[in-house]
This record gives structure tokens, sequence and C-alpha cells, in this order.
């Protein structure tokens, strides 16, 4: 009773491969698909045939000896066997083990009718078993459904169909209105709407014309495209979705492997009670009924079926979750610290004033400014160059350039030197900046300096996601502490933190503070989550005891994260907290379940209130409750 989740693992490419071969295959693909195979039905049948025979006495050539019960224990029950015989191999204790102990027992003294009641109950978990954890595998698979099988080329002036597996890049794809397109690519020809959000998470279906970015698995809704190749298969945005969660399955949790050993005590305390039980009463029945009676599956199949739900459901909802051990996190945080740019705001901040000193003009520091900043690709100095552009200013290349983290930038252009930054920066280089006015709370200011002098300031704002402040009293009302932790002006920093409610508030911190100041709290044994989006997040994203980067990141923030959100909706990440905590909570309600059924059942067994019938059937109830607890996180499979 396993959940092998290597029968998961299926890429962009391998599913392309089989399809290929459908034509050859399609009723074997169809029996691997479906959980119930015919020999398992041959079996149950066969089982329950021999208990009718057995019942009514049908067959009995020998007096104290029936042929058919033992044939039908021994074939019927051969999955149990086969797996005791691997338990043996392992030198491990299993619940499977253990069972053939009891029916080799129930055989030994003429329960022929026992044996085969309980091979009948466990034959019939295992098939529900398989079905329910089935439907797991399937609502992972199910995301391949977003990649189309087959699609159609531009070649030498004639369109043709062909298997999405033969894409190669620089093919000339068309997307016809109401079909999903195949690969990543530029689109050089065409004009429709494009529905992403299984790759950024926007629920608005965004335009696309010539020259717009599109992705595989997306859905084309309106107009027909043509779409240069650039990216095909598991290497596309979509086919690394479904990677991230392929191995996210495999990674076993803590809490699973807590599962596993708990499952192999409970069998261990099974058998110390059976055979205490015969040393005391010398009643073999009760004996078998003890063994029988106690029921670890639940919680050993339990555990990773929860998990695999959990993880489903999350990349659903929109979170890619990269392993059952960060799920596990998730689900006992103590804090949540957030990044402020591109996090909380918007990440698209704009200029709202520029402030000279002395006889500076507007367009003299929005030049020195662009310049500075041309290269950097902070969001202030996107805002900047962009201003600057819009005032038709023609920005120049620095000769030389040099980015502080936390402070600005300081480059030279044909010998002089310009500084963009904070006040701090200035102050550091002895540049007298005590005559310059201070920008208000909600702005940000970047201090524009030329050969030791300042020139003036520009102030610049930036936008709280609609959804921040919900997202923040959500996961307080979750019991959580919220820290927002920013290399922004303190002024700034607790306005937005005021505005958002959070608990905590951190301002004016280069990375290495912020990985300092998670690192603190970690040591303090607190669970902490760190939610950014920037390069230099990076070093607290990886410190955190679990990272999440927001999906319009950087590739660096994505890479080095436990959890990458879909889009940018933080709301999405409360639903995966909740998720998280729903997963853990199903598990320890198993955990608490398992050792108290388990606890009375073998009480009773041993003390002669439970025959083994009775105990087969309360061990495969028991079972079966807590893998169905567990299936009530599977997502929904949709309809096709």
């Amino acid at each position: 009773m396993k959940l092998d989740t290597a029968t998961i693992e299926i890429t962009a490419q391998q599913k392309h491969n089989h399809d290929r071969n459908c034509s050859q295959d399609e009723h074997d693909h169809e029996g691997h698909e479906h959980p119930l195979k015919m020999k398992e039905l041959l079996r149950i049948g066969f089982v329950g045939v021999a208990i009718l025979v057995v019942w009514f006495r049908v067959y009995e050539p020998f007096a104290k000896f029936s042929v058919i019960g033992v044939a039908a224990t021994l074939i019927g029950g051969w999955p149990i066997y086969q797996e005791a015989i691997e338990s043996l191999r392992e030198r491990k204790m299993t619940m499977e083990l253990s069972m053939t102990i009891a029916l080799l027992a129930a055989l030994t003294i003429g329960e022929f009718m026992t044996s085969l009641v309980i091979v009948f109950f466990v034959l019939i978990a295992e098939v529900l078993e398989g079905l329910t954890v089935g439907r797991g595998r399937k609502a992972i698979k199910e995301l391949l459904t977003f990649l189309p099988d087959r699609a159609f080329i531009a070649a030498k002036g004639i369109t043709k169909e062909i298997h999405a597996s033969e894409l190669n890049i620089g093919d000339i794809v068309i997307v016809k209105p109401g079909t999903r397109i195949p690969v990543d690519g530029l689109v050089i020809s065409g004009n429709s709407y494009v529905e992403q959000a299984t790759i950024t998470g926007e629920s608005i279906p965004i335009e696309k014309m010539k020259g717009s970015m599109v992705f595989a698995g997306t859905m084309n809704q309106s107009g027909a495209l043509e779409i240069k190749t650039s990216v095909v298969g598991e290497n596309t945005a979509y086919g690394k979705i479904i990677q991230t969660v392929e191995r996210a399955e495999k990674l076993r949790a803590p809490i699973q492997k807590t599962a596993d050993r708990l499952a192999g005590y409970l069998v261990y305390f099974g058998i110390f009670s059976a055979i205490l039980t015969y040393l005391v009463t010398r009643d073999i029945p009760a004996t078998i009924s003890v063994i029988i009676v106690m029921g670890a599956c639940g919680v050993a199949v339990g555990t990773p079926l929860a998990i695999l739900g959990a993880i489903g459901l999350a990349a659903r909802r929109g979170s890619i979750v990269k392993g059952g051990i960060h799920l596990e996190t998730l689900g006992r945080l103590d804090m949540v610290v957030l990044d402020k740019t591109g996090t909380l705001t918007l990440g698209n901040p704009e200029v709202v004033s520029i402030t000279p000193l002395d006889d500076a003009s507007e367009i003299e520091i929005l030049m020195a400014a662009a310049t500075a900043e041309v290269f950097s690709e902070h969001p202030l100095a996107k805002a900047i160059v962009k201003k600057a552009a819009d005032y038709g200013v023609t920005v120049q290349k620095p000769d030389h350039f040099n980015y502080l983290p936390g402070k600005g930038i300081i480059c030279s252009i044909q010998g002089a030197e310009i500084l963009a930054g904070n006040r701090s920066l200035i102050i550091e280089r002895s540049i007298p900046i005590e005559r310059l006015a201070k920008a208000a709370e909600h702005l940000s200011e970047v201090v524009i300096a030329r050969d030791r002098k300042v020139l003036g300031s520009i102030q610049i704002a930036d936008i709280l996601r609609l959804e921040a402040t919900e997202a923040v009293s959500r996961m307080r009302e979750m019991g959580l502490r919220v820290a927002l932790l920013t290399g922004d002006q303190s002024s700034i920093a607790n306005a937005v933190a005021k505005q958002l409610g959070v608990d905590e508030v951190a301002s004016e911190l280069l990375p290495e503070q912020k990985l300092t100041w998670i690192k603190s709290r970690i040591e303090a044994g607190k669970r902490v989550a760190m939610v950014g989006d920037g390069v230099n997040d990076t070093p607290a994203l990886m410190q955190a005891s679990v990272g999440i980067a927001m999906g319009s990141g950087t590739d660096v923030a994505r890479e080095s994260t436990d959890v990458i959100l879909l889009g940018n909706d933080l709301l999405k990440f409360v639903e995966t907290l909740k998720i998280a905590k729903r997963c853990h909570g199903i598990i320890m309600a198993n955990f608490t379940g398992t050792i108290l059924v388990d606890g009375i059942g073998i009480i009773l067994a041993a003390t002669g209130f439970l025959n083994p019938i009775i105990a087969a059937l309360i061990h495969v109830c028991s079972e079966l409750l807590f893998i169905l607890n567990s299936a009530r996180l599977l997502p929904a499979i949709s309809k096709k």
C-alpha cells in the first residue's frame, strides 16, 4: 500500500513521444491510466466466490481442511505477500508483513472464512486506494493538457499540420482562434487577445500584436496569430512549470518520513501486543485479531497523498511549490516578511516632481540622473530614464559605472563624476546636502550630484498593489506576524507600513542586512517566509525558511526560491498558505486518528471483544477513512 510518486513523472516531451505511439497501443494506454485493472476485479471475484463456497460448505473433501479456502487465500492475497517478501528483503516491518503473518496463522488454525474475509476486505481497500491515488496522479498530469499535441506551421508558402514534438526553434507557427499556443515565441503577424493566466496569473486576456511575446499553454481567443518559435517542449515557460511540479512530488517532506516511521512503530507495537496477548491468554483468535486490527496504512499512504493533493491544488490556484518540505514549512509558519518594491507595490514607479537646487535646471538634473541610471534595472532607475525620454533628453552612456546596493550609483562621463542615490550615499562622499529640502514621506527620493555638488533631487512614487492591504490583513488573521523589509528611507517605509497594517517594519536595509534580519529571527526559533522579486532580495530569500518569488521577479529570484507565484497577486500566496495549513491539519488528524483507532482496537482485540473478521473490517474502514480524509485536498478533475 504505497504511493508511488515515480509514476507521476512525465515531461512534455515524454507526453509527445507517448502520444505519437497512441494509435499502436491505445488499449494498453487506457489500461495504464485507469487504476482499476481487470486482474484486480477477477481476484476480488475469485475470493468472493470462495467465501460463498466455504460458507455454504459446497466443497470440503477433507473434514478439517478447505482446499478452496487455502487456494483463494494464497492466490487472492498474492499482492499482500509480494509486498511482504519485499519488506523482508529490505528488513522492514510493514503492514503487509504483519498481515501475512496473521493470514498464515488463520490458515494454520483452520480459520479459512476469517482468512478469506480479511483478503477480500484488503483487496477492496487496495482498489479504492488505487482509485483515490490515481485521481491525485491524474490531477497533476492534467497540467499537460494545456500543451497542445498538434501544431500548424508555415513553410515555403504551405501550411501543414505536424506533431508538437517535431517543432523546432525558428519555425513559423500559425495559431487559430480558440486554440492553445504550442510554443514560446514572438508574434510576427496578426492581432488577438490571449488568456495567459497559466503563466503570468493575469486574469484579463492580454492583447497580442506584432512584436509581442506569447507562451506555450496559453489560449488564443480572437484572431489568428503567426508566431516565430523561440522555445519548444519542456524548455518553454509552461514546460518548466510542469517540471517543477514533478520534481516537487519526489521531494519527501520531513512529515512524510515521520509518517513512515510512525507506521513502522505501530506495526512493531502491534506485533509486540499480539505476542503479549498470546502469552497471557493463549487465545489464538484474539492474537490474530490484534495483528489484524492495527492499521498504519492510513498514515503511510494518506500523508504523501495529502502532500500530492496540496501541491497540485496550489499549482491550480497559481503557486508552484517546489517540494513537500516547503509545503510543510508553509503550513507551520510564524512570520511572513515582505519586500516593498515590486512585491507590495506595482514596481512601476513614476517621477512626480523634480526639485532643483540653486541654479540647476530640471533638464540638467534629468540628464545627469538618466546618465547614471541608464544601465540600472532598478524600478526607480527605469522611472527616471522614462521621464528623461518624455522630456526628449538624450541619454548618454557613462564611461564608468558602479552600483552600490542599497545606496545608489556612482559613474563618470567625460571626466565628470555623477552620483545618483539616497542621502546616505551623498553624505558618505562628504558632499554638502543640508540645503536640499526633504521629500514627502510617501515619496522615494533620488539625490543627484555632479562634481561634488548637489544639483537637486527627483521624487518618485510607487503605487501599492490593489490586493496588498487585504493580503496582509488575511495573513494576520491566520495568526502570522507580518514584517516589511525595504531599502527605502524610513519615512517611506513607515508610511507604507501604516497603510498596510504590518506588525514590523525595517527600512534603509542593504541586502546583507535583510539577510541578517531574517537570520536572527530563524535563530530565535521562528519559521520565516520571505516574499520578494529582485536580485537584491536573493540572499534573504535563500536564508528564509521558505523563499517566495513573485512571478514578475528576476530569473535569479525565481530560481533561488522554494515557491513561485504565477503572476503578482499576493492573494495567491495567501491561498497557498491556507492550502498548506489545511494539508498539515489533515495529516495531523490522520496521525491522531490512527493512534487512537489502533490503541482502542488492540485493547478490544486482546480482551476478546473483537473477532478476526470484525478486526479486519475496522482495519480496512479506518484506513480508507484516513485516505479519503487526505483526498479532500485533491483538485477536481475537469471533464473533457
